[in-house]
């Protein structure tokens, strides 16, 4: 983790001197200081590539999402911190309810990034899908085309799943709140409940593998996870890939559920041009086909094509046209209705 520094200005009668003669000052390093919840190695060819371009040094510090909106929160007016950049819809909305966002205008962000994927105060950088993984052997893919088919009593001891608070599955709720009404989402999530193979633990990856292996029939994992898996040249992952299915889920109602990542410029942003200058670059070209290339993930710029042959391979699909900021209104109420039905 690399630990931010602030580096005061000093004049020192040296530096007096030279102004008073007219000489040229030495300039002050440009620096950026990002706050991120990203936890992906492949990203450092981000930061990096960003600091080559632009001359501008990033200094960051890595965590959870919880502990850096806290820490933004603590540091108040004296905050060093310029950007955070973190993944889930549910988790950008949250610190831009708290305050901590300031919204900037650009030209380049509001032609590249859809409207339906960006607010006034936040921006998404990437997207990921929320997909169904069926054991091919103990399930028909038809059995499992949409969301709500999880809850169809045919597939008790069935489905497997992480828990219910994690962000990914309260913004699929906060999605089918809105296409299928609270009530309806409700008797969903207790049927899920029902279905449960065993209590929800692991993450994504632990579903895929679980399913696999037949311990559980059916499960839901974001999109990334199956393509790196898809990738991955380790024997018991290509085993694992050959032994299930992917569905793109209701592709004949509302349409596949569709996450993000994204950053937001903070209200105290200290060097705001050089965050601004960040954003920009995260839509660029460059940056968006490293999304696909390096993490698996889709770009929002629709003209950017991927060289990801397990993106690919998984084919196109229908994608839900929710807005973002929209998605994540839904969460609270996903929590609690959640909470009443037993997924915890």
């Amino acid at each position: 983790m690399t630990h931010l520094t602030r580096r005061p200005f000093v004049a020192t009668a040296a530096a007096l001197a030279v102004s008073l003669l007219g000489l040229p000052a030495l300039a002050q390093e440009q620096v950026l200081n990002i706050y991120s919840a990203r936890h992906y190695q492949t990203d450092e060819a981000l930061y990096s590539n960003f600091t080559k371009t632009t001359g501008i040094k990033i200094n960051r510090i890595d965590g959870k999402e919880d502990e850096l909106v806290e820490r933004i929160r603590n540091e108040g007016t004296a905050s060093p911190a310029d950007l955070l950049i973190t993944v889930d819809a549910t988790r950008l909305e949250i610190a831009d309810k708290l305050g901590l966002f300031q919204p900037i205008k650009s030209a380049t962000l509001e032609a590249r990034v859809p409207a339906a994927l960006r607010t006034p105060n936040w921006y998404s950088f990437s997207t990921r899908a929320r997909v169904i993984v069926y054991n091919k052997v103990a399930l028909k893919r038809e059995q499992v085309l949409n969301y709500e088919d999880l809850a169809n009593p045919a597939l008790k001891g069935q489905v497997c799943v992480r828990s219910g608070s994690h962000p990914y599955n309260l913004s699929l709720g906060g999605a089918l709140i809105a296409h299928d009404g609270e009530a309806k989402t409700e008797a969903w999530a207790r049927g899920l409940v029902a279905n449960f193979a065993r209590a929800p633990k692991g993450g994504d990856t632990d579903q895929i593998m679980a399913v696999a292996a037949g311990e559980c029939g059916v499960t839901l994992s974001n999109s990334y996870y199956v393509a790196r898996m898809l990738r991955s040249t380790k024997p018991a992952d290509q085993e694992a890939m050959r032994a299930v299915g992917v569905v793109w889920p209701n592709q004949s109602s509302w349409g596949t559920h569709v996450n993000v990542s994204g950053a937001g410029v903070l209200k105290h942003s200290p060097n705001k041009a050089a965050a601004v200058k960040f954003l920009e670059y995260l839509a660029s070209d460059a940056a968006q086909l490293y999304f696909a290339d390096g993490n698996n993930e889709w770009p929002v710029v629709a003209s950017v094509k991927t060289n990801n042959r397990a993106l690919e391979s998984l084919g196109m699909f229908k994608a839900d046209a929710l807005p973002v900021g929209d998605l994540a209104k839904n969460t609270v109420n996903a929590q609690k209705v959640f909470d009443r039905a037993g997924w915890r």
